[in-house]
């Protein structure tokens, strides 16, 4: 089906597509409205079942969609706020319409005054005798807020090698970090990079952001010396020939400068773990992982199962035989039986690092940190790993997640994530992003949610086209949020939505509204709609997290000498001249530094060229974020050594070892963790951030 003439897609092919929330056009401007392809928007009705690839497809698809809006009561999912007028969707009920609940905890009850909050079950008798069934989300208002204005540490676990890791960081080092930063920074918070399980491979692809499972924490994590059963292996030659290998794979990066290799790390702790594992665990941790496999049920069993699976067939359950690509199968099931042993090892795994994440949270507040550790929600899954399989029937095939064109990228992004179907979402009252949600609030004490606009609307591109050739498909933003509030709120957990970049009108204000933190970076805060020129402290939003940079941008000391374009350059990553490109950076530093100079926040109120004391900038700038009404302000831990490399470049895969560089200092030296809490550059940048939080009376004393 053409475009019409005049560059618009067909009426009725527009209406279909409205009716089921696929975009037909989006601005990326406010200024520029871009239509996008036929094809792109039949691609994605498509993959929600909606057949419109002719004229008569679109007008059948329009008459079918158009009977079953007037013919229903509910919408599959009903969201009541706390204290806000009674839902739309129950006004526009036919007068003397009966609603009977059934509440999330069995009882039940006529109408939905004076309910508790929670997912419940509404249903609707009309007295023309239709019946509607749907959930009924009653939420909290708003998210809870964080307990007072605090500072914290931002870093990549993996990067964090302590003397006692096994060649990448672990949770034994989380739980040191948070411990220490507490105690004696006066930290409220440690934020990581998403710690979701991996899919296995070799090599594994390293990037936290694709993982297998969102639901499930990665075993690659553990500290093995700290599991109770570790002190009870019986063949100790070989666990101290394991322990030997470890010192060296840990010496290779810390001592020899090599790359965090996580297959090998992987290796190492698979095979201690399966001597660990073999020695039965006492009566009350049998109990213990008994009462975990229940609250998990079967989301737990399909992890497992597909892990035992991948261990034979790969991890690509696409290429698996036909009847295991299918979880609910009679083969799966005879599959899953026969490899009950396997099943339970990965089950046990994934309930031991939940016990260590869970331990890292108590020892952050056990240090005082009011917030503890904030976890990071990626975007999506990997299309062969576990969830994708055992959550077919919400995943849209044939499509991908990814961003349309823009200033910074012409050509689009396709970032290779399978996204939910927001129909079968709702369907299901978004069973698996309420389980998701629940089971990381188990641990954390912050959720910080990657690109949060996808809460509200996600850019689909086609298989096998480009990321021009999508479109954005829309999802129930109100139902979401519902959802991320009760589920915040029952652990009592403040939500960062990662909301840099092109957003939706409307979209921040209502994140707001709600009580999601944003995400402020130092570099991207200038008066965009006035002078261009960089924003004054004052004007800066308060409900967000405010930081210097990001795992995705260069470090500080980087952007203050000019290190990042001499990276890009080298990698021929460059659109202009390096002397230009030198010149922009140079220029936009300076700017920022006679800002500093001009409130004091310098040694000296005319600075000299950017980066001649990047030390002393980087305080400077740190003092900045002080000054802005930000409730939470950020460090990133390399910040705090001068390190020079991000940890992640993006457009680039082979180029640069992304997601594999241990935190080293300006001169590329790795940096073990007893080395960086040691280090009086840290200490003198984490001072300031202590002296200006407790001066406002907030923090963590």
């Amino acid at each position: 089906m053409a475009a019409a003439p005049d560059g618009h897609l067909a009426a009725d092919l527009t209406r279909l597509a409205g009716l089921h929330g696929v975009a037909t056009s989006y601005s990326p401007a406010p200024d520029r409205t871009v239509t996008v392809s036929a094809s792109a928007v039949i691609a994605a009705l498509a993959a929600l079942d909606v057949d419109a690839g002719t004229p008569h497809a679109v007008r059948a698809a329009l008459a079918e969609r158009d009977r079953e809006l007037r013919e229903r009561l509910l919408p599959p999912t009903v969201v009541q706020w706390a204290g806000a007028e009674p839902p739309a969707a129950l006004a526009a009920l036919p007068a003397g319409t009966r609603l009977r609940v059934t509440t999330e905890d069995g009882p039940e009850q006529d109408g939905t005054a004076g309910l508790p909050p929670g997912v419940h079950r509404l249903t609707a008798h009309a007295p023309d005798g239709r019946t509607g069934r749907a959930h009924l989300v009653v939420a909290p208002a708003r998210l809870p807020a964080p307990p007072g204005r605090s500072y914290g540490l931002l870093v990549q676990l993996y990067s964090l090698l302590s003397r006692r890791s096994w060649g990448m960081g672990d949770l034994g080092d989380l739980a040191e970090l948070a411990g220490w930063a507490g105690r004696t920074a006066g930290a409220g918070f440690v934020q990581v990079n998403p710690l979701h399980a991996a899919v296995p491979g070799a090599p594994t692809d390293p990037s936290p952001y694709r993982p297998s499972s969102r639901r499930f924490p990665d075993p690659v994590h553990l500290r093995i010396e700290e599991i109770p059963e570790f002190a009870h292996v019986e063949d100790r030659e070989r666990l101290d020939a394991l322990l030997e290998r470890a010192r060296r794979l840990r010496a290779t990066v810390l001592d020899k400068g090599a790359l965090i290799d996580r297959d090998a790390v992987w290796e190492l702790k698979r095979e201690a773990l399966e001597l660990v594992l073999a020695v039965p665990p006492g009566p009350g941790r049998q109990a213990a992982y008994d009462d975990f496999r229940a609250a998990h049920g079967q989301a737990l069993t399909d992890h497992a199962t597909w892990n035992a699976l991948a261990e034979i067939h790969g991890s690509d359950w696409h290429r698996w035989p036909d009847g295991l690509r299918d979880p609910r199968s009679a083969a799966t099931a005879r599959a899953r039986a026969e490899l009950a042993g396997r099943v339970d090892f990965h089950s046990r795994l994934a309930w031991l690092t939940d016990g260590q994440l869970r331990a890292a949270q108590r020892a952050a507040r056990e240090a005082g940190m009011p917030v503890g550790i904030v976890h990071d929600l990626a975007v999506g899954v990997h299309p062969v790993g576990a969830d994708a399989w055992a959550q077919q029937d919400v995943f849209a095939a044939g499509t991908s997640v990814g961003a349309p064109p823009d200033a910074f990228n012409a050509r689009g992004q396709d970032w290779g994530l399978p996204p939910w179907r927001p129909d079968r979402l709702a369907a299901c009252g978004h069973a698996p992003y309420r389980e998701l949600l629940r089971a990381l609030f188990r641990y954390a004490g912050a959720l910080r949610i990657d690109h949060v606009m996808g809460l509200f609307r996600l850019w689909w591109v086609p298989q096998g086209s480009p990321p021009t050739e999508g479109t954005y498909v829309r999802y129930d933003a109100d139902a979401m949020l519902a959802l991320l509030a009760l589920e915040a709120t029952r652990a009592g957990a403040v939500v960062i939505g990662e909301d840099l970049g092109t957003v939706e009108p409307g979209v921040r204000e209502t994140l707001q509204r709600r009580g999601v933190l944003g995400t402020s970076v130092l570099w991207f805060e200038r008066d965009w709609e006035g002078d261009g020129r960089p924003l004054p402290p004052e004007r800066w939003r308060a409900d967000c997290l405010a930081t210097a940079t990001t795992h995705d941008l260069p470090p500080t000391a980087a952007r203050l000498t000019g290190d990042h374009v001499d990276l890009r350059d080298r990698l021929g990553l460059l659109t202009r001249t390096a002397a230009e490109e030198h010149a922009e950076a140079t220029a936009d530093a300076a700017e920022w530094l006679a800002l500093l100079g001009s409130l004091g926040l310098l040694d000296s109120p005319a600075p000299g060229p950017p980066g001649s004391d990047e030390e002393e900038e980087i305080r400077a700038l740190h003092r900045f974020l002080l000054r802005t009404p930000a409730r939470l302000i950020g460090v990133w831990l390399p910040d705090g050594v001068g390190d020079l490399r991000p940890q992640n470049l993006p457009g680039t895969w082979d180029e640069y070892p992304n997601w594999r560089l241990p935190i080293a200092d300006r001169e590329g030296r790795p940096l073990p963790l007893e080395e960086l809490t040691a280090s009086g550059r840290v200490r003198a940048l984490l001072e300031v951030l202590r002296e200006g939080v407790l001066r406002e009376g907030g923090g963590n004393r």
